[in-house]
C-alpha cells in the first residue's frame, strides 16, 4: 500500500482557520465545446449560449459562456487543494454573483478565503467551514463569486 496515494489532498478542518486564503494552482481555458455541451446537457435553451446570430445581436456581441458552468468550474478548481478526500458533504452555496461575463477562450483561475469555521455540534470529528470562492479571468477581472459551506473531516 502506498501511503502517499491514500493521504487526502485536501485540507482538514484544523488546517482552515478563518482568514486563510488559497490561490488555487489549477486554471482552465473554457471553450465553445464546453459551453455547448454543458448548456445542452442541462436542457438550457438560452440563445445567448447557443445561437451565435442572436448572441452577435446582443449587447455582448458574441455567445456568453454558461454561468452555471462558470460556477461549477469555480468550485471544481478549488477541490484539489481544498476538499479532495476531506469533504464529508457540501452543505450549501449562497451569495452567487457574476459581475463580468465569461466568453469562449477565457482562462479562469480561482481563490478561496475561509470566512467561517466551527466544530460540528452534532458530528464529533468533523467541522463546518464556509469559504468565499472568487473566480477571475486572464485579465484579473472578477467574473464569479460565491460562498460554499462544507462539512469537513478533522484529523484522526
Amino acid at each position: 500500500m502506498n501511503e502517499d496515494l491514500d493521504r487526502p489532498q485536501g485540507r482538514y478542518f484544523e488546517e482552515l482557520p478563518i482568514g486563510t486564503v488559497i490561490r488555487h494552482r489549477l486554471r482552465r481555458t473554457v471553450t465553445e465545446s464546453d459551453n455547448i455541451l454543458f448548456t445542452t446537457l442541462t436542457m438550457n435553451p438560452q440563445p445567448l449560449h447557443l445561437d451565435f446570430e442572436a448572441a452577435a445581436a446582443s449587447e455582448f456581441g458574441r455567445p456568453l459562456f454558461n454561468s452555471m458552468m462558470t460556477l461549477s468550474l469555480l468550485v471544481g478548481l478549488s477541490v484539489h487543494e481544498l476538499s479532495l478526500g476531506t469533504l464529508v458533504a457540501n452543505l450549501g452555496l449562497t451569495d452567487v454573483v457574476f459581475p463580468k461575463p465569461v466568453f469562449h477562450g477565457d482562462t479562469l483561475r480561482a481563490e478561496s478565503e475561509v470566512v467561517e469555521a466551527r466544530e460540528s455540534r452534532s458530528r464529533p470529528g468533523q467541522g463546518v467551514v464556509t469559504v468565499e470562492h472568487r473566480g477571475f479571468n486572464q485579465h484579473g477581472e472578477l467574473v464569479a463569486r460565491c460562498k460554499r459551506t462544507m462539512l469537513l473531516r478533522k484529523r484522526g
